[in-house]
């Protein structure tokens, strides 16, 4: 029996060698390590889930495939947890294995939303006493996007996971466009009811096709001489603040965000504005 040890053993001791500040028990005061690693069993072990698909059948040469693709990408002791047929000649793997590197997350810079964080009750008084009018906010999925569930999460009265959208709110006439909405007639929309706030709902993002929708619209809405008179917004699973700030747009939000917190930075935009 071999007495060589383990890939993860020599992983473990390198990465401690590494570690800037000893995590101990957090009955002991413990403090989070400079360093941090994926978490699995234990604090800082580097233990990470895969997924994905390979062009080769299920069997015993995929799984062979996708635990030496792994090696290559450094990863120690990968394992093979699952594998299942994904069609004529493709196969989906999940599989498990420890990698060495860490992060610093306070060399991480990220750029979020800048707005206080408001409930639905404070978005509403902050209507009626700072701008004294209704405002009104128009959202779809535009261009050849047919999902409607990010949309509608935001919009839909009933809203989503119990957080109420912009159709219940006080102070706030929301009109849901849908989905496939060109951008011409996205606009055309907006300028027929007077919106100040456009929001943009992108899903499907296969070859960047939503960047190139999203710039569009920023485009057409500085042709018409729109771009700087609305809050312009979009928002989905694959968008960021930063990247939405990149395309021209005042914001974006991404997974985990609801109503309350687009209302919230609409409303303090259009104040900021003086459009009250």
């Amino acid at each position: 029996m071999s007495n060589a040890p383990s890939p993860w053993a020599r992983v473990g001791r390198a990465w401690w060698k590494n570690t800037r500040t000893i995590s101990t028990p957090r009955c002991c005061g413990w403090k989070r390590p400079t360093m941090i690693r994926p978490y699995g069993d234990t604090m800082n072990d580097g233990k990470m889930q895969f997924s994905f698909t390979l062009p080769l059948p299920a069997g015993a040469r995929g799984m062979a495939c996708a635990k030496a693709l792994l090696a290559q990408m450094g990863v120690a002791d990968p394992q093979v947890v699952h594998c299942e047929a994904m069609g004529e000649g493709f196969s989906l793997y999940v599989c498990y294995g420890v990698v060495p590197q860490g992060i610093d997350p306070d060399t991480i810079t990220v750029s979020e939303v800048e707005t206080t964080a408001l409930s639905q009750e404070d978005i509403e008084q902050l209507i009626e006493t700072r701008l004294g009018r209704e405002i009104v906010i128009i959202g779809a999925s535009t261009g050849t996007d047919a999902h409607t569930v990010g949309i509608d999460a935001i919009m839909n009265m009933k809203g989503y996971a119990g957080h109420y959208g912009l159709e219940r709110y006080k102070g706030i006439r929301a009109y849901n466009l849908g989905s496939q909405v060109p951008n011409e007639a996205f606009i055309r929309t907006a300028i027929e009811k007077k919106a100040e706030v456009l929001l943009v709902s992108q899903t499907v993002t296969q070859k960047d096709v939503h960047l190139h929708n999203l710039v569009e619209l920023v485009e057409l809405l500085e042709a018409e001489g729109l771009r700087d008179k609305v809050v312009l917004i979009c928002g989905g699973a694959r968008i960021s603040h930063e990247l939405a700030k990149e395309l021209g747009y005042d914001a974006g939000f991404g997974p985990g965000k609801y109503a309350s917190d687009v209302a919230a930075f609409a409303v303090q935009e259009l104040i900021r504005r003086g459009k009250g």
